[in-house]
């Protein structure tokens, strides 16, 4: 769970306070307090209004408010509503920042094959700002590798279904968000060439695993990550989030520090692998992302984004500005973002 005591021990004053970000994954759910607990629109817009200049973000899927009845492949489509009426009410109450939910990634499951058209087809026109869908296939055999209620198993990407339902999304304009861990890379690119006419957003550098059987075994790991990404890299149609790093599975020990972890630690310990990324794919297809509030288990939202501003100082502003808002604004068609 969210430790607010905690994070409040690291703070900082924001770093180029004036510079545009779009930050292209953060999720909103209502969930036990002894899990992840809450994280609603009113702590999305605490966090983004504390000092960084967010003009834009996307919600990304994290199967919340979903329909409670109705046919079991529509039930996704209450996701894609409920972040709608979120967005509205952004607008409406807050004309300055429309960008807020602008963009929105739910769930289809692609299992469905062909039929998963008529979802896609229901989340259009739930919203405008329907973009794609993310259908996790994060997968791994060690013990705590799943998260609660996964039912992503292996090879998935590659099943001949998942496939059929995957060729649905270009003929519909949407995009395809991929969570995975960095085995199944591969599996991806395969996917990625065979699909060239589909975005592609792999999410939180491909999950690049620290822990279980990968523990101890960090450079190891970066060199077999690298390779894959080296061939994912080849593929036009994809881009990459930067960020995801804090995360758990990643092994980095953040969340178990005595304090938080300030940004100078954070870019100093995930520095190469962000910048090994932007130099295979190019700063117009890489976008940092804050994955809050998972990432909130590690460090606050400020500390993030000042440690993506410090990893980035090397690059000249027109590549600062695909890293920060525009490769997010291209994957995700967002150009009504204001004030970038």
């Amino acid at each position: 769970m969210i430790r607010h005591d905690w994070l409040a021990k690291t703070l900082e004053a924001p770093l180029e306070p004036e510079l545009p970000i779009v930050d292209p994954h953060h999720h909103l759910w209502d969930m036990d307090p002894a899990s992840w607990g809450r994280y609603l629109p009113d702590d999305l817009l605490a966090d983004t209004t504390a000092g960084h200049r967010v003009v834009g973000t996307v919600f990304v899927d994290c199967q919340t408010m979903y329909r409670e009845s109705g046919p079991e492949a529509l039930r996704p489509v209450g996701e894609t509503e409920y972040v709608e009426s979120v967005a509205n009410r952004f607008r409406l109450e807050r004309g300055e920042r429309p960008g807020i939910c602008a963009g929105i990634v739910s769930h289809a499951d692609l299992l469905l094959g062909e039929l998963v058209a008529e979802t896609l087809e229901a989340h259009v026109a739930a919203s405008p700002r329907f973009r794609g869908i993310r259908h996790s296939t994060a997968w791994d055999a060690f013990p705590g590798a799943l998260h609660p209620g996964s039912t992503s198993r292996p090879g998935m990407l590659l099943d001949p279904r998942f496939q059929a339902g995957f060729a649905q999304l270009a003929p519909l304009g949407l995009s395809f968000d991929a969570w995975l861990y960095h085995p199944q890379i591969p599996e991806l690119t395969s996917v990625a060439r065979r699909f060239p006419g589909t975005t592609i957003v792999l999410d939180h550098l491909g999950g690049p695993l620290g822990v279980g059987p990968y523990a101890g075994r960090r450079e190891e790991i970066k060199s077999d990550w690298k390779r894959s990404m080296a061939e994912l890299a080849t593929c036009p149609n994809v881009f990459v989030k930067l960020g995801g790093l804090v995360m758990e599975p990643m092994g980095m020990g953040f969340s178990a520090r005595p304090v938080p972890p300030g940004s100078e630690d954070l870019a100093r310990e995930t520095r190469d692998y962000h910048l090994w990324a932007i130099d295979r794919f190019g700063p117009e297809r890489c976008m940092f992302e804050s994955n809050f509030p998972v990432d909130k288990l590690a460090c606050s939202y400020g500390v993030l984004w000042n440690a993506f501003k410090r990893i980035s100082r090397g690059f000249d502003p027109a590549e600062r500005k695909w890293l920060f808002s525009g490769a997010a604004t291209r994957a995700y068609r967002l150009e009504a973002i204001p004030g970038d």
